[in-house]
């Protein structure tokens, strides 16, 4: 189990805390955040009681201070911007008040790795049966209407304060000097969230805990009249940016996944039916010798994969690949690779002409290019290992490598799935390395069941071989072997994603 402590560091999340005159809890709220997250910065905005001198007597922390109250959104933006001078690319906020449960900071992570570069918004659990104000009550309904007609998306909580920002998305509306004038009070987490949402940033909710103190003990800054006069004005403004600013954007934003979905696919027809399969037909009547035509075949293969992801690409994809251990493929061996996408076996095929992937039935018979990957000696898994383990050995006899996705399925959420023992066994049978293959990305680029191809990096790691003698190290049978290697790909899978989702 990962410490979540060091997950939050590694992922590049910190939390923000505005306080103003909240003396009485901001340090019990302190105290609690830095028990589940290491980075805390407070912000003191212009607190006139004895607010910093109680922040001054907690370790750990970081305090942006200033003299005059500038109202939550003014403290927000310093504290992120403060998060991003310190190198954090995501922010959790939470009230001084004690209302929101730091407790409930794992849940947000969890939404964050399961949707990096998204804002997730803390919905407030049983916000109907709290003791709240009219007004309270009166201004939640009227902010998630407004939202609701401002970007075209519901959600059950906009004034939730509990959030998780992806500060390299929002610092461009949100930190922006020119949004000063709208975002400096409770205004600014509402036009945050409209902002965010007209530029394409995805919007979670995640449940999260709350507690209202009794009305008698409760502290509140808000200021009815001039405080809702400011909400009425922004929403008439945002109302009008909508139809000029936020739906043109839109209407854009799903052109374009359109058009990338298009080229990308009529790209793959066309080169498959007018270069592919000819060259693979004409290989045929070239070569009469069945080991150099096979071969060819592979070439072709080979070369098609790279032209597409390193060269030529898939608009708004970025492929990249690491060889830190510059493995030539030379020597045979079981590659094993997580499986995410219907994409990964053309990421795979970037490597060497000299692999061989187990595919499944759709793939092996399809009958666009079916006929290609069978001439390129691919076997489909339904077979069985007791046909299939003459033809693969006769295949490293040859110098070929076999490729094995252990977990014979994806997760729509690209998590690493359990590993079958296939691979285990054939690399026992066969007396050959295991090389691990990580693939980040094509799950995001191409979601299982999804129809339209979006924009994110994939980035494909090959690790260092390793031997029949080291295999023992992992296990002693196939299922125990199959077993630590998924916990290796657990953590190699993390690595590599809290690395690059930092830049969403």
């Amino acid at each position: 189990m990962v410490n979540a402590k060091k997950l939050l560091r590694d992922r590049g999340i910190c939390v923000v805390i505005p306080t103003y005159n909240n003396a009485g809890t901001i340090a019990d709220v302190v105290r609690r955040t830095l028990a589940q997250c290491q980075d805390v910065i407070v912000v003191c905005d212009g607190c006139t009681d004895v607010t910093l001198d109680v922040l001054h007597g907690v370790e750990g922390i970081t305090i942006v201070a200033y003299d005059k109250n500038a109202g939550k959104g003014t403290a927000l933006k310093r504290g992120f911007r403060k998060a991003v001078e310190m190198g954090f690319a995501y922010a959790i906020t939470l009230d001084a008040d004690g209302q929101h449960f730091p407790e409930d900071i794992p849940c947000l992570l969890r939404a964050n790795q399961q949707h990096p570069g998204a804002l997730i918004v803390g919905q407030r659990k049983e916000l109907d049966k709290a003791e709240r104000s009219g007004g309270s009550k009166f201004a939640n309904a009227f902010s998630n209407f407004w939202f609701a007609v401002q970007t075209w998306h519901y959600l059950p909580d906009t004034q939730s304060g509990y959030r998780l920002y992806p500060l390299k998305n929002s610092q461009s509306s949100f930190l922006n000097p020119h949004f000063s004038f709208f975002l400096s009070r409770y205004e600014a987490e509402v036009a945050l969230l409209v902002f965010s949402a007209w530029r394409g940033v995805k919007i979670v909710s995640v449940p999260v805990n709350v507690w209202y103190p009794s009305p008698e003990e409760r502290v509140s800054h808000f200021r009815p009249i001039r405080d809702f006069s400011r909400i009425f004005v922004l929403n008439t403004v945002l109302c009008v940016l909508a139809v000029i600013y936020g739906l043109p954007l839109a209407i854009w934003r799903g052109l374009m996944t359109f058009l990338r979905t298009t080229y990308a696919l009529l790209f793959f027809l066309l080169t498959t039916i007018f270069i592919a399969k000819p060259l693979a037909m004409l290989y045929r009547i070239i070569y009469r010798d069945i080991e150099e035509r096979r071969m060819a075949i592979h070439r072709l293969l080979w070369r098609y994969a790279r032209f597409v992801t390193l060269r030529h690409g898939i608009p708004g994809v970025r492929f990249s690949c690491a060889n830190p251990h510059g493995e030539d493929f030379h020597e045979p061996a079981i590659i094993i690779c997580n499986h995410q996408s219907s994409l990964d076996l053309i990421t795979m095929l970037i490597h060497t002409p000299k692999l061989v992937v187990l595919t499944k039935d759709w793939v092996w018979n399809n009958p666009l290019y079916g006929s290609i990957i069978r001439g390129a000696e691919f076997y489909p898994v339904s077979e069985g290992m007791e046909t299939l383990l003459p033809k693969l050995r006769s295949l490293i006899d040859r110098g070929y490598s076999i490729v094995v996705y252990p977990e014979g399925t994806r997760a729509l959420d690209c998590t690493i799935g359990r590993f079958h023992q296939g691979a285990f066994h054939l690399a026992q049978q066969f007396g050959v390395d295991i090389l691990p293959i990580v693939s980040y990305g094509t799950g995001r680029v191409l979601p299982k069941g999804a129809k339209f191809i979006l924009g994110w990096p994939v980035r494909i790691e090959i690790d260092r071989r390793i031997s029949p003698e080291e295999m023992h190290s992992f296990g002693e049978t196939p299922r125990a072997q199959a077993s630590a290697m998924r916990r290796y790909y657990e953590d190699r899978y993390l690595t590599i994603s809290n690395r690059i989702e930092q830049e969403f």
